[in-house]
């Protein structure tokens, strides 16, 4: 039954951000901040899912720099660059430009199907699992379409390229936190995705914000009871509070980064509150980061 209601919310945010009408004109003489993501970052409906990308830009002064949302409802890495949204953002990427990447909450899904007993929709969003080489050929029981399917790794290393190609700076996001606790501690991992996100950025040598460990340290402070008054009825996604909860700790982690693009002088005057959430070589994971739970979609 909670599964259901994980899809059922899932698909209600997908819809929702399809509904929400066009962003705004970038303007072209200004550096551009993407966001690529899935429902926990898009732009939904507020009542009660909404994604950090829908405050974010309130940390920000706008005359100075574009924020571009392109984060879409129900994706994976895999089907966020299948369905063509990678693409379409991909066009608008210019020289100097940043594209924040957060993907991982939709990756442990099915690659092809849902088993029978689990009653959810055919969703065919999964990847394989890791940073590696491998692949599966498979005929997509959504598509009708041959397709092969790579690992977790694979689709990010392709962004990371990609944009890198355009001559803009790819920066890597862990997931945003879940609301799963146990002994009172909220969870600090989602499978494996937080320690795959942060190998693959330093392999790549890239920038990796840490959104997991800084969200958690939050919600840890709020305690079990509070937290979940910043979630939209489902362990996965924020309602308008969470939401500028996780807007605000990736600002924290834009802000710790020391050696990499600065963003002090695009923030707002609320975006130079937020104290700076420095990377974990600065500051460790806490050590029940190590506990982890199965990959949810």
């Amino acid at each position: 039954m909670k599964h259901l209601q994980f899809a059922v919310c899932a698909l209600l945010a997908a819809a929702a951000f399809l509904s929400a009408g066009e962003s705004p004109s970038l303007n072209p003489a200004l550096p551009t901040l993407f966001i690529a993501g899935d429902s926990t970052a898009a732009r939904n409906s507020g009542a009660p899912v909404q994604g950090w990308g829908e405050p974010f830009a309130g940390f920000f002064n706008l005359s100075k720099i574009n924020i571009a949302n392109r984060a879409v409802g129900g994706r994976s890495s895999r089907t966020f660059i299948t369905a063509g949204h990678w693409d379409q953002m991909l066009a608008e990427v210019k020289t100097g430009d940043f594209v924040l990447i957060q993907f991982g909450h939709n990756d442990g899904g099915a690659i092809n199907e849902e088993p029978p007993e689990s009653k959810l929709p055919l969703r065919a969003r999964g990847t394989l699992p890791g940073l590696g080489e491998e692949s599966q050929t498979i005929d997509n029981v959504v598509t009708k379409k041959a397709e092969v399917v790579h690992t977790f790794g694979w689709y990010l290393r392709k962004m990371i390229a990609d944009t890198r190609a355009k001559g803009a700076i790819p920066i890597l996001l862990s997931l945003t936190p879940r609301n799963l606790w146990r002994d009172g501690k909220i969870e600090r991992g989602s499978g494996s995705y937080r320690e795959w996100i942060r190998d693959l950025a330093l392999s790549a040598g890239i920038e990796f914000i840490d959104a997991t460990r800084i969200g958690a340290d939050r919600y840890q402070a709020l305690g079990q009871e509070k937290a979940a008054e910043y979630f939209g009825g489902d362990p996965v996604h924020s309602n308008t509070a969470g939401a500028e909860l996780n807007a605000a700790s990736v600002v924290a982690g834009l802000k710790g980064i020391r050696r990499g693009p600065q963003f002090g002088a695009f923030l707002s005057e609320k975006g130079q509150a937020i104290e700076a959430g420095f990377p974990d070589e600065l500051n460790p994971p806490a050590p029940e980061s190590t506990q982890k739970s199965p990959s949810m979609p």
